[in-house]
């Protein structure tokens, strides 16, 4: 018989080791963005839509 409190104890803490990666890395983002060392973003200017042609 499986010892399902062994398998619930595994996923948990596999669960939290990725919930802490996830957080890890957008402390790091947070700190990239604070920091000012990323490039600036520039928007482009959008196509203007195609006119349908009349017949």
């Amino acid at each position: 018989m499986p010892d399902y409190e062994k398998m619930y104890f595994r996923l948990f803490r596999a669960a939290e080791r990725a919930i802490n990666i996830l957080i890890e890395a957008q402390r790091e983002c947070e700190e990239d963005y604070l920091s000012g060392t990323l490039p600036r973003l520039v928007e482009l200017p959008r196509p203007e839509p195609e006119k349908p042609e009349r017949e």
